[in-house]
């Protein structure tokens, strides 16, 4: 039983919860967003359809939790090794707080971390968490996260923007 670290809105810890009860209530916990680029392109995956929410959904290469008692430099590396099948040096950019509601008894309500790293080697996405990846430009994912933002998952059509306006500070 996987066990997430819950916070307050500062992301100080106050507790740890069972991953299925925090999503049914909904509590406040702890999550990671990895973004992975190379030069003006983005690497996104399609959340497998059998995930248990945003199934289907296109999203940033890697979205997970830390194990209860696991830091973030611990537990970023070891998704993104596990989900994307490698493991780039990344840092962390920026993070938010956002809540969704999937259906009536599933919510995320995420205290997120967003990270950020360039992305030039070989990956191999676990078919069982992705069933597509791509690189997108980024003109071409800004224009679709306007005219169809239904392909994407809540938390990417928060946080993609800012991660593509944080990256446009350095390549001009």
């Amino acid at each position: 039983m996987e066990r997430l670290t819950l916070v307050n809105t500062k992301d100080e810890v106050i507790g740890s919860m069972e991953k299925a009860q925090a999503h049914r209530e909904p509590t406040l916990h702890r999550a990671f967003s990895v973004f992975l680029y190379d030069g003006d392109r983005m690497l996104l995956q399609k959340r497998h359809r059998e995930k248990y929410h945003s199934g289907g959904l296109w999203t940033n290469a890697c979205c997970s939790h830390p194990r209860y008692g696991e830091t973030l430099e611990d537990a970023v590396p070891r998704r993104l090794k596990e989900e994307v099948g490698c493991a780039p040096e990344v840092r962390e950019i920026f993070d938010f707080i956002y809540c969704a509601r999937f259906q009536d008894d599933l919510w995320e309500y995420e205290y997120d971390h967003v990270y950020l790293g360039r992305c030039s080697e070989p990956y191999h996405f676990d078919p069982q968490e992705a069933e597509d990846s791509c690189w997108m430009s980024f003109d071409e994912l800004r224009r679709q996260l306007v005219e169809q933002p239904r392909k994407f998952t809540p938390w990417f059509l928060i946080a993609a923007p800012r991660v593509m306006d944080f990256l446009s500070c350095f390549q001009e």
